[in-house]
């Protein structure tokens, strides 16, 4: 080998090391994504002399075109990369006229990370060299090792931004949920009270969710209890219904009847989910002197009322339609009924109605009967029905939010 020729084959090496430490600063100083890629331009065109590239690459289960620079979209727009890179497993030269989708260009290089084709880089020839090989194919492997390097840096800056964005929403619905449990009222509210027991039982299909329950005290003669559940799933759901029970604390008062509280709450669901979303919604106030319950079932899961002296079931399903389905509403109509002895009464969301058996669609709904016609307490119910439809996180079976509210009437104040 003469001098010449070795003094340019140093020269290369150099030139292609001072490059490829250049790219690794660049990586290692983890530089941003759209620095990176107009940096690794910059190479090609101005260092490495390219006239023409294109570099696909592959994300969230697509090609796209991340760096292209020397091209006209007639260069490319008849390249289909799922149907025209197929085939292409190796760094391939394109002969003039063989392949009309690539006439722009001289070569495609496929890239890899573990054995896997992530992009692929699209250039042109330049000039031959004094022994008449093409420059770009003496240094085809180091134009694939460069780009390799950039590439599988682009990919790992987003999984790094990627899981950034899935730990901030992870801690974002972390504080949902735990704002959400503040909302719920505490068990023990009407505790010493023996005209009364409240039992609630609350899982969240995710770690926020669309159903919602209340109850308190109204007066030291009354009480009222809820329960409601939000079309939808998961984020959206639960703004909407923190929003409803934010609402419904600010209108209720004890001279307000329920239907005129159904109305108003109506009005601002309508305006607050623009028609996307509603709610089913039952509410119920109890008279402790009066013995008196009243109630509007607004398009909810029916709840059902057991009679411990007839041991007769009765569901309670006199109200009107879904809050925020209509406009307004027309026909609302609310339920009143007298409790002469001890009753029990279990409301319920969806999700616990909908679960289905094998080879039982009414599974839920038969489970929810006739754990309620049972002779026993609403803890006791609620008990047998968690166990019975087997409530827990690691069935597969479940699919929505579940809550269940459970009240025993003691109207003789005698346990």
């Amino acid at each position: 080998m003469s001098d010449g020729k070795a003094l340019n084959k140093l020269r290369s090496f150099n030139f292609k090391l001072k490059m490829l430490l250049e790219v690794t600063n660049n990586i290692i100083t983890n530089m941003p994504v759209e620095q990176l890629i107009d940096r690794f331009h910059t190479m090609l065109a101005k260092d490495l002399k390219i006239n023409k590239v294109l570099i696909y690459i592959f994300q969230e289960n697509s090609w796209k075109i991340i760096l292209k620079y020397g091209v006209t979209p007639e260069d490319y727009d008849r390249i289909v990369p799922e149907r025209d890179f197929e085939s292409i497993k190796d760094i391939t030269v394109v002969y003039s006229g063989t392949d009309p989708k690539f006439s722009a260009f001289d070569f495609v290089i496929p890239l890899y990370n573990d054995d896997k084709i992530i992009a692929y880089m699209l250039m042109d020839d330049f000039d031959a060299e004094d022994d008449g090989m093409s420059p770009s194919i003496r240094n085809l492997q180091f134009f694939q090792t460069l780009t390799n390097f950039i590439i599988v840096s682009i990919q790992n800056h987003r999984l790094v931004e990627e899981n950034m964005k899935q730990e901030r929403f992870k801690k974002e619905m972390e504080m949902a949920a735990e704002m959400q449990k503040m909302l719920i009222p505490k068990s023990d509210i009407f505790k010493g009270d023996n005209r009364i027991y409240v039992e609630p039982f609350y899982m969240p299909h995710f770690q926020v969710g669309g159903d919602y329950y209340d109850f308190d005290y109204l007066s030291k003669d009354e009480m009222f209890f809820c329960i409601a559940d939000v079309s939808g799933k998961g984020m959206a759901a639960a703004i909407l219904m923190s929003n409803f029970q934010a609402s419904l604390k600010a209108l209720f008062v004890p001279d307000m009847d329920l239907p005129t509280l159904v109305s108003r709450l109506n009005s601002i669901v309508v305006k607050n989910s623009n028609g996307d979303r509603f709610i089913t919604f039952f509410i119920g106030r109890y008279n402790f002197k009066t013995n008196e319950l009243r109630y509007v079932n607004a398009g909810h899961n029916s709840p059902l009322l057991y009679n411990r002296k007839t041991r007769e079931l009765s569901y309670l399903d006199t109200g009107c339609v879904g809050v925020g389905m209509v406009d307004e509403i027309v026909s609302l109509k609310e339920g009143v009924i007298k409790l002469d002895n001890d009753y029990k009464l279990l409301c319920f969301t969806d999700g616990v109605v909908e679960l289905e058996s094998d080879d039982d669609p009414d599974f839920g709904q038969k489970v929810v009967k006739n754990c309620v016609g049972e002779d026993t307490d609403i803890k006791t119910t609620i008990s047998s029905i968690i166990k019975s439809l087997d409530i827990q996180r690691s069935n597969p079976k479940l699919f929505d939010d579940i809550t269940l509210l459970g009240i025993d009437f003691y109207v003789n104040t005698t346990k």
